[in-house]
């Protein structure tokens, strides 16, 4: 038979552990970003720029580096954003791809979604100017200066 006493409690008791849970901030936070990267080549595209993490009030120094294939004439690109899923700053420093296919080049309109081993995802938009055949933001490394 059931010992509704020790059920009521289990119950309880699972419900308490749920609300408290709940309730714990998130230990991950947000930075703001911003980008400056340009690229050029023929068949095989090489870039680099530089860039500022603002995270907890202060503002970290960033390289930008990357490579791509298929790339065909020179453009730059500045872009700003939010960086996710931060626990401290050199979260940021990494390879990232995009997340999905929601990287996206229109009318000189740049913006993507993309994610680094470490779990930040980088939400940015932003411009490119000149001309280039495929700007591609995926693929992109940052590390701190």
């Amino acid at each position: 038979m059931f010992d509704v006493s020790r059920i009521m409690k289990f119950g309880i008791a699972i419900v308490t552990v749920t609300l408290l849970s709940a309730a714990l901030p998130s230990y991950a936070d947000t930075g703001s970003i911003r980008l400056h990267a340009t690229k050029a080549g023929f068949i095989v595209g090489i870039g680099g720029g530089t860039g500022t993490l603002t995270f907890h009030g202060k503002t970290y120094p960033l390289s930008v580096g990357g490579m791509s294939v298929g790339t065909i004439g020179a453009a730059s690109v500045d872009v700003v954003g939010r960086a996710y899923n931060m626990r401290r700053p050199q979260d940021i420093v990494g390879t990232y791809t995009a997340v999905g296919a929601s990287v996206a080049i229109a009318g000189g309109a740049a913006s993507a979604r993309l994610q680094n081993a470490n779990g930040v995802i980088l939400e940015v938009r932003g411009r490119q100017v000149g001309f280039e055949a495929s700007l591609n933001l995926a693929g992109i490394s940052i590390s701190m200066r």
